[in-house]
């Protein structure tokens, strides 16, 4: 049975692994800084699923106080389990642990972007009753070179 617990430093290589099946390749140089930056962030969650000392998912999680609305809202960045560990509940289990802490911290609702390509994941967070949104818009700031 697997476990949900907050993610550590010394999860980082399977945090990692798991980042590169999700379609994140070569984060090696920077993982470890990102994951104490989040762990150290008051507003980020950051969790994994284990079994047997093997991290099968992570789940990373920011949550964001609301001006004109009464709930605050989550907001899935990341959220991933192992392709073998697939359809054995890992991921419910994630998600569950994420909802909460969601309502812990007052949040009326989970939000997540999932790209148009990752058909199953839809699936997923179609069972899971989330509602699709009809639009999100996004601006990629270029760095000065």
């Amino acid at each position: 049975m697997a476990i949900i617990r907050p993610a550590v430093l010394s999860d980082a290589s399977a945090i990692e692994s798991l980042l590169s099946d999700l379609g994140y390749p070569g984060t090696s140089g920077f993982i470890q800084d990102r994951i104490q930056q989040l762990l150290a962030h008051p507003d980020e969650e950051l969790l994994v699923a284990e079994e047997g000392n093997r991290i099968l998912g992570v789940i990373s999680l920011h949550f964001i106080p609301q001006l004109a609305l009464a709930g605050d809202f989550c907001r899935i960045s990341y959220f991933c389990v192992d392709s073998a560990a697939r359809g054995k509940g890992i991921g419910s289990l994630l998600e569950s642990r994420a909802e909460e802490l969601a309502r812990d911290r007052h949040c009326d609702r989970i939000e997540v972007h999932c790209h148009a390509r990752r058909t199953d994941a839809h699936r997923f967070y179609d069972r899971q009753w989330y509602i699709e949104s009809p639009k999100y818009l996004c601006k990629p700031l270029k760095k000065n070179l």
